[in-house]
């Protein structure tokens, strides 16, 4: 049960994060606002080992290369291809891809690590995966309707994929072994912090693409979210993968967008029924997954 309760408290903590992000996204590009957040949770994660002694017991050269990769592709390109789903999609329909994630690495799980689910685990990940799809679909009054933005598709599904087998590679690494998902998550965004400053490099100067980080307002912002939704996220998202089958850590810390709509009803928003019964089958889905 603590790797299903790291991940819902993963969900929790984007889900928080995910309305700064939203925000953040008008004034920064993709890139430049997952190399600020990354940077930012690297130096936390590094001073949080520090100051516990965190053993890197089990962290041989595959195991380190493993989880690095891990990084490139599901921070370093993932995260990045989820922003600009994001900026094209808006996030409802963003989210709506991303539900792609659990079932895919479920399905890279049974392939790669022979990662079986029972039946019961399959009905709470199916159930939950309704819920929040059901919730995230609904279109939003005096909304118009949007057109198919197949380039924004495109990185949603490019986005899923990504977590998907970033997932499946941690998971590799974590399960019956003695690393510890504070390494983990050091390791996994260390590897995407260098893909996204090599492809910024290969954008052009780096330093003018960060321009936009000279307002406080906005570096406080990038400082919020990456300290809810990188540094704590992340770590327990990799909990999550230690001591949780890939399948059901994914479904719950997918479950983000039920998290939101507590936090829009005390904004003032208005919650709908249709919300409320998607949220109901979704936590129907996760009561079976936590209680195995």
């Amino acid at each position: 049960m603590r790797g299903e309760l790291a991940a819902l408290m993963a969900a929790f903590l984007w889900a928080v994060a995910t309305v700064v992000f939203g925000r953040l996204g008008k004034a920064l590009s993709p890139l430049v606002l997952n190399l600020a957040k990354g940077a930012i949770a690297l130096v936390l994660l590094s001073l949080t080992l520090v100051l516990i002694g965190q053993s890197a017991a089990g962290l041989d050269r595959q195991a380190v290369s493993i989880l690095a990769l891990s990084g490139v592709i599901g921070i370093g390109l993932g995260d990045t291809a989820y922003f600009a789903a994001i900026n094209h999609l808006g996030p409802r329909r963003a989210l709506l891809l991303e539900t792609l994630a659990p079932p895919l690495a479920a399905l890279l799980a049974l392939v790669f690590l022979q990662e079986t689910l029972s039946g019961r685990a399959w009905l709470g990940m199916g159930l939950t995966l309704a819920g929040v799809v059901w919730v995230i679909a609904e279109r939003v009054p005096g909304a118009a309707p949007g057109r198919a933005d197949y380039r924004g598709v495109l990185y949603g599904v490019l986005a899923a994929l990504g977590q998907a087998t970033g997932a499946v590679m941690s998971r590799a690494v974590l399960a019956d072994t003695e690393v510890a998902p504070m390494w983990s998550s050091l390791l996994r965004l260390g590897g995407g912090f260098i893909i996204i400053v090599g492809i910024l490099r290969w954008q052009g100067p780096v330093v003018g693409q960060l321009r936009p980080l000279r307002s406080p307002k906005l570096l406080a912002g990038v400082a919020l979210a990456a300290g809810f939704g990188t540094y704590l996220a992340i770590y327990l998202q990799q909990m999550a993968l230690k001591y949780a089958a890939t399948g059901v850590a994914q479904a719950l810390t997918s479950t983000s967008p039920l998290f939101v709509l507590p936090l829009a009803a005390a904004l003032g928003d208005r919650v709908s029924l249709r919300a409320v019964v998607g949220a109901v089958v979704a936590l129907a889905g996760i009561g079976i997954l936590v209680n195995g």
